[in-house]
């Protein structure tokens, strides 16, 4: 996934941070320069700066919405692959669902709009008489409906993936739903692929490669999860967000020598080089807290019957 490292701040809206990836400039680079086109370059270029548009509104919608269930999103990196809104919703099932659904949401937004728009073009016959322009219209038009539809492919980790994901861990739990999400996004892969290299494009390559390096990822991540809720608890200790015991084993990395320890048996300090942390983190629910408020959270919960 793309970060801020090789990226342009572009600016700072609502509390987010976008960052443009510096491998967008090589994508605008193919889409517009193609030769044998009919369109001249300048529209090419605006057609270009109109994807990065819709595709930045889909990102802060994934943004506001996780914003409004108290999740944290601070950053959005666009690259060539659309954007990534690195969000961090409660994690409950309902949360998620709604800081996903919401980026396509907004191109379901965009769509009546956008027809209305391309109808009045063809009503004018700007086809004819402002043949450029309305070959522009033309183009937000299908570049909504294709984000719109692809998005909404139930593939890990596309946003139909990970709605799909949210709706299963309604009745398996967070770490199954991953898991049966992910084996259905390989199943769906493997079933584009022959179309993937008949077309023989370079892009969907990537795009591939991009989805089935995910799948595995998030597959890893079911299994470490699944560990994680067998996992034995420690008492006397809870997480002051969201009251759960942490784990017993070694499920913290440190983030200087890299070596996994149990930071509730070593005092949040690594037994390994030594570093002492401030602050420790909540594996269920991912919030970070000082250990004081561990102790404190957990001497105020009720007494267990």
């Amino acid at each position: 996934m793309p970060t801020r490292q090789g990226s342009i701040h572009l600016f700072r809206l609502f509390g987010i941070d976008v960052y443009l990836h510096w491998a967008w400039f090589l994508a605008i680079a193919f889409f517009t320069y193609q030769p044998g086109s009919h369109s001249p370059l300048t529209w090419r270029v605006l057609q270009c700066l109109s994807l990065f548009l819709i595709v930045l509104m889909h990102e802060f919608g994934h943004s506001l919405a996780c914003k409004q269930v108290g999740g944290q999103a601070n950053q959005i990196v666009l690259w060539p692959l659309g954007g990534v809104a690195y969000v961090s919703p409660p994690q409950r099932p309902g949360a998620m669902l709604w800081s996903i659904a919401a980026g396509p949401l907004v191109n379901v937004v965009l769509f009546p709009l956008l027809s209305l728009l391309l109808l009045i073009a063809q009503q004018l016959g700007w086809e004819e008489s402002l043949p450029n322009l309305y070959d522009y219209v033309e183009a937000l038009w299908i570049i909504d409906v294709i984000l719109l539809v692809f998005n909404l492919v139930p593939i890990y980790p596309l946003d139909g993936g990970q709605i799909l994901r949210s709706l299963l861990w309604f009745i398996f739990g967070r770490a199954r739903s991953l898991k049966i999400t992910t084996i259905i996004g390989f199943i769906g892969l493997a079933a584009i692929i022959p179309f993937v290299v008949m077309a023989h494009h370079p892009w969907y390559y990537v795009l591939a490669a991009f989805v089935a390096l995910n799948c595995w990822t998030g597959f890893q991540q079911s299994r470490a999860m699944m560990r994680l809720a067998d996992a034995p608890r420690h008492a006397g200790f809870a997480c002051p967000v969201c009251k759960s015991a942490p784990p017993q084993g070694a499920f913290w990395v440190c983030g200087k020598c890299r070596k996994p320890f149990d930071t509730f048996v070593t005092g949040a300090s690594c037994p390994n080089c030594g570093t002492q942390y401030g602050a420790t983190f909540c594996p269920e629910c991912s919030s970070l807290r000082p250990m004081s408020e561990w102790t404190t959270a957990a001497a105020s919960m009720p007494p267990k019957l």
